[in-house]
C-alpha cells in the first residue's frame, strides 16, 4: 500500500499547482472553495536512482519502485470566531478525503502577485498557519467531543476499560480546548492507544510546504537550511522574513519544511527531464520540488527503502526505520515473514563495485542475517523461508 500524503492550504496557495507537479495529474486549479468538497488523487512512482543500475545488470521483466499517494483537498476556508464559538470544523466530506493520510502537507503562500488574490488580502504565513490549525483543531475537538458523549455512556457500566478512555479523551479535549494541536497533548503509551483510532488531524505528522517565488527559491532554501542548523540567519525583510519565521516555528514544532516554486515546477514538468535538470543546478538545487517533498515525507515518516533484484523482477520496498529481517520480509509476503529463516544481504554500494551477487559473496560483502538483523536503507536482501506444509 501507498504512503499517503495529504495535500491542504488555503485557497489560492498554489496547492493544486504543487499537485500537478507532483503527480502530472493535471487537475483542474480553480479559485475558493465551494460547498462541495472536492478532492484529486495521484499515484506516483518514488524516484530511486539505484533501481536502473540494478536493471542494466539483471535485465529483469519488470522494475517495480514504490509509490506514494498524493491527495489534494480543496482549499479550506478561513476558522471565524463565530465557528469557533459553535465548536465547528471541517466537514465529513472533507475527512473522508484525508483522514487516513499518514501525514499532512500544508502548502503555505508566501509570495505576492496582484493577478493572484490572496483569500486575506495580505500575504502572512504565520497567519495563514494559524488560521489552517484553528480549524483542523476545532475538527478534532468536535470528533473528540462526539467520542466522549459516546464513552460516557459505555462508563457507566463501571468498567475501567471506559473509564480510563473518558479521562484520556478529556485531557485531550483540554489541549484542543485551548486551539492547541494533538500532538502537543502529554500522553502516556497507552492514553495515545486510545486516541489512535479517532485518526486527529492535528496528531498527525506534518510538513510545512513554502510555496515561495521563483527568483528567491535559492535563497530561500539557504535559509532553511541556516535554521535548521539553529545558525542566525540575520535581518531579512520581505518574502524571507515571513519564510524564516515559519522555517523557525517548524524547526520549535519538530515538523519537516521544504521550499518550492509551485509554478515553477510546472513548467519544469513540460521539460525534457535534462533541460529541467540543467535549470535547477543553476539555482544551486540539485532535484525537482516533488523528489524533495517525497523525501521529506520519508524522513517524517521515518521510512527507508530497501531492494530486491533478480531476472524476474527489481524492485523497492519501503520499511519503518529500525525494521527487523522478517518484518521487511513480509512487506513481501506473509508466508515469507512467517516462515523466515534467514536474509542474505548486500549493501547496494557493495554490489554494484562488484557487479554480481557471487563476486560480492567471494568478497565476504554478502552476509548471512538472522531474525534480529535491522534492515539498512539499500540494502539488496533475498530472504530464505519454509512455511511447512
Amino acid at each position: 500500500m501507498a504512503l499517503t500524503i495529504g495535500i491542504i492550504g488555503l485557497p489560492q496557495s498554489g496547492k493544486t499547482t504543487l499537485f500537478n507537479a507532483l503527480t502530472k495529474a493535471g487537475a483542474p486549479i480553480g479559485g475558493y472553495a465551494t460547498s462541495t468538497v472536492q478532492a484529486n488523487v495521484a499515484i506516483i512512482q518514488v524516484p530511486d536512482a539505484r533501481l536502473q543500475p540494478l536493471a542494466e545488470i539483471f535485465h529483469p521483466k519488470k522494475v517495480t519502485p514504490t509509490t506514494v499517494k498524493f491527495v489534494d483537498v480543496a482549499g479550506m476556508g478561513q476558522a471565524t470566531q463565530s465557528a469557533k464559538e459553535k465548536h465547528e470544523g471541517l466537514s465529513a466530506e472533507f475527512l473522508g478525503h484525508i483522514r487516513n493520510a499518514e501525514a499532512l502537507a500544508i502548502v503555505l503562500r508566501t509570495f505576492a502577485n496582484s493577478n493572484v488574490p490572496h483569500v486575506y488580502d495580505t500575504i502572512d504565513p504565520m497567519r495563514d498557519l494559524e488560521s489552517l490549525n484553528a480549524e483542523l483543531t476545532l475538527t478534532d475537538l468536535a470528533s473528540v467531543e462526539q467520542r466522549i458523549e459516546r464513552t460516557k455512556k459505555d462508563a457507566k457500566s463501571g468498567d475501567k476499560k471506559f473509564l480510563q478512555e473518558l479521562e484520556t479523551l478529556r485531557k485531550m479535549q483540554e489541549v484542543l480546548n485551548e486551539l492547541k494541536l494533538a500532538s502537543q497533548a502529554s500522553l502516556e503509551s497507552q492514553e495515545q492507544g486510545i486516541m489512535k483510532d479517532l485518526f486527529l488531524l492535528t496528531m498527525k505528522p506534518r510538513m510545512y510546504v513554502l510555496n515561495v517565488s521563483e527568483d528567491i527559491l535559492g535563497e530561500a532554501n539557504n535559509v532553511l537550511e541556516q535554521i535548521a542548523r539553529g545558525e542566525t540567519v540575520g535581518t531579512l525583510e520581505g518574502e524571507l522574513k515571513g519564510i524564516a519565521g515559519i522555517a523557525q516555528h517548524a524547526r520549535n514544532e519538530g515538523a519537516e519544511i521544504v521550499a518550492v516554486s509551485a509554478r515553477l515546477e510546472a513548467e519544469l514538468a513540460e521539460l525534457p527531464e535534462a533541460d529541467a535538470q540543467e535549470y535547477l543546478e543553476s539555482l544551486g538545487l540539485p532535484k525537482l520540488g516533488a523528489d524533495r517533498v517525497i523525501q521529506v515525507g520519508y524522513r517524517l515518516l521515518n521510512l527507508i527503502t530497501f531492494l530486491t533484484a533478480g531476472e524476474d523482477e527489481v524492485r523497492a520496498w519501503t520499511v519503518t526505520k529500525g525494521a527487523k529481517a522478517p518484518e521487511a520480509a513480509g512487506k513481501i509476503h506473509s508466508d515469507i515473514e512467517r516462515g523466515f529463516i534467514r536474509a542474505e544481504v548486500t549493501r547496494f554500494e557493495d554490489f554494484m563495485a562488484c557487479g554480481s551477487f557471487a563476486a560480492a559473496s567471494k568478497k565476504g560483502l554478502q552476509r548471512l542475517e538472522g531474525k534480529d538483523y535491522v534492515i539498512q536503507d539499500g540494502d539488496i536482501a533475498h530472504f530464505r523461508f519454509n512455511v511447512g506444509r
